[in-house]
């Protein structure tokens, strides 16, 4: 096997587990049409045996620092460094129109992931017009969790391979690896997922057939800049402060406090073999993704609050979406499904 993703790289250890990795775990051609539901634990265990030489608790040396940085690594380090420096500055510079605006695009954007990129995209659990589909995809572009293509095939692979070493936004590295570290190694992603390079995106087909993603994906990283842009000229700096650098950090800890937060703490009401968890905290942050454990047992299920009292904001608005007639196809667990994982 050829030095195909770091051939310059200084540290041969990072090469040499990435290849290892590729070449031990065997193909999963089996399960490409698998649900998250029909992953057994014979599969789990398949997964893991295969890949138990490199089951551990942290990545390689030299995973982050030294190895090939394409440009998105570098796009995407740089974004994430600007906006955090733009939400140090902003309670310096605090005017009332700024955070205001600051409100509205963080709940847009904060939709836009879970109501656009999460439940419709990854999940398809509901239908909507294509306008609105796209309308969605594009507010979700502006919460910092990278393209529709990258997100929603990172996310299938999560659910594929939960709790195994090829999840890639695994827990088992620790908070700052699942908050944003896998951000920022395209190939370190693609090979746990055993795509031959960074930016393959073998799980989304039907986002790479439309041009729309792959415009967003060709041109990701000027979205933001060209909202940056309007925003300085509406309202200076306090604007780009408190609307692009503490909207985006709020947004984006958030989005990825839930990925973490919800494999680590919680409640497992179901009988599901996942780590995952249900957390009353994580939901309130998330507009209802911290109902985590429902999810994974019923990953389609277009309402991840499962009881009255677990409060689900996007499963509302998709319910006021099915009302006016703009939702359609809206999938829910049917009991069938849910005597699959009785309650504990």
């Amino acid at each position: 096997m050829s030095l195909a993703f770091y051939p310059n790289s200084p540290v041969s250890e990072t090469n040499k587990w990435m290849m290892t990795f590729h070449a031990t775990i065997p193909p999963d051609d089996s399960c490409q049409n698998k649900t998250e539901t029909s992953m057994t634990r014979d599969n789990i265990t398949r997964v893991a045996t295969a890949g138990q030489e490199f089951h551990q608790k942290k990545l390689p040396k030299g995973w982050f620092w030294f190895r090939k940085w394409d440009f998105e690594d570098l796009a995407s380090i740089s974004w994430f460094a600007g906006i955090h420096v733009l939400a140090a500055c902003a309670p310096f510079v605090y005017d009332s129109g700024a955070f205001k605006l600051a409100v509205v695009l963080g709940f847009m954007s904060g939709f836009g992931i879970t109501l656009g990129y999460h439940r419709l995209l990854c999940h398809r659990s509901y239908k909507v017009p294509k306008w609105l589909e796209y309308f969605f995809a594009y507010c979700g572009a502006h919460a910092f969790q990278r393209d529709p293509m990258f997100y929603v095939n990172t996310h299938k692979n999560h659910h594929r391979y939960t709790d195994t070493d090829r999840d890639p936004v695994s827990t088992d590295y620790g908070y700052w690896y699942c908050n944003m570290g896998w951000f920022f190694n395209n190939d370190l992603i693609a090979a746990k997922c055993r795509e031959s390079r960074g930016g393959q995106y073998s799980k989304v087909p039907e986002l790479k057939a439309q041009w729309f993603y792959r415009f967003l994906h060709d041109t990701y990283f000027w979205h933001p800049a060209v909202l940056a842009a309007l925003l300085y000229v509406h309202g200076g700096f306090p604007y780009l402060a408190w609307a692009m650098g503490f909207r985006a950090v709020v947004v984006h800890h958030f989005a990825s406090f839930a990925s973490y937060y919800s494999h680590v703490w919680g409640d497992r009401p179901w009988n599901s073999q996942n780590s995952s968890t249900n957390s009353w905290f994580a939901a309130f942050f998330t507009l209802g993704e911290g109902w985590h454990h429902n999810h994974h047992a019923f990953p389609t299920s277009a309402r991840h609050g499962m009881e009255w009292w677990q409060t689900d904001p996007t499963w509302e608005l998709i319910k006021f979406l099915r009302l006016v007639g703009l939702a359609t196809n809206v999938k829910l667990p049917t009991e069938a499904e849910k005597a699959r994982f009785p309650l504990h």
